[in-house]
């Protein structure tokens, strides 16, 4: 299972310097959204990582699609905490709390 990173040059840096593979530059709407089904549709990918703010750029359909999807798991960084704990999103996905 691989990570997927998708924002823009300042947001993936990091995560190519950690090692990440799968980094998806997107400075526009049409490349986010491109960028985005083409992981969706990455059986390798386990998890998503995004910036909120793209996030809320995203069409309402979108981005309930993403919200919901535990495959991969969605996990936006930075910004506001959006409607779902990074706690809750991990129970939803593996099945169990890990925390307990």
């Amino acid at each position: 299972m691989e990570i997927a990173v998708i924002g823009s040059g300042e947001f993936i840096i990091g995560f190519r310097l950690a090692g990440v593979r799968k980094i998806y530059p997107a400075e526009n709407e049409e490349s986010l959204r491109r960028h985005i089904t083409k992981v969706l549709n990455d059986n390798e990918v386990g998890i998503l990582v995004m910036n909120s703010q793209d996030m809320d750029q995203l069409s309402p359909r979108l981005r309930t699609t993403l919200e919901n999807s535990i495959r991969p798991t969605v996990i936006t960084i930075g910004g506001g905490e959006g409607e779902m704990s990074m706690r809750e999103r991990i129970k939803r996905s593996v099945g169990v709390d890990l925390w307990k």
